[in-house]
């Protein structure tokens, strides 16, 4: 899973950004600034990392089933949490 983070702890801050930073091209441990928020490409991250945090009661967990696309929300960030092309084969 591709991981993207969002600097924000504000949900309504995020939202307004959601689609613009999907639809950026952000490369490995690439940072940029949508709308006052900064936000960077964490790279990948394991499957583990997902069940890892989603124990965590300070964890948000939300999905968008329809796109594969898991946001975990914690402290002051936002994580996208994007299928990958290998981990699509194996799903």
């Amino acid at each position: 899973m591709r991981c993207i983070s969002v600097y924000t702890d504000n949900f309504e801050q995020f939202s307004d950004v959601f689609e613009q930073v999907l639809d950026l091209n952000l490369g490995e441990n690439d940072e940029r600034e949508v709308e006052g928020l900064m936000v960077s490409d964490s790279g990948e991250v394991p499957e583990h990392y997902l069940g890892r945090m989603s124990a965590k009661p300070e964890v948000v967990v939300m999905k968008d089933k329809t796109r594969g696309i898991t946001i975990l929300q914690h402290g002051k960030v936002f994580e996208i949490l994007l299928p990958t092309e290998t981990a699509e084969v194996v799903s």
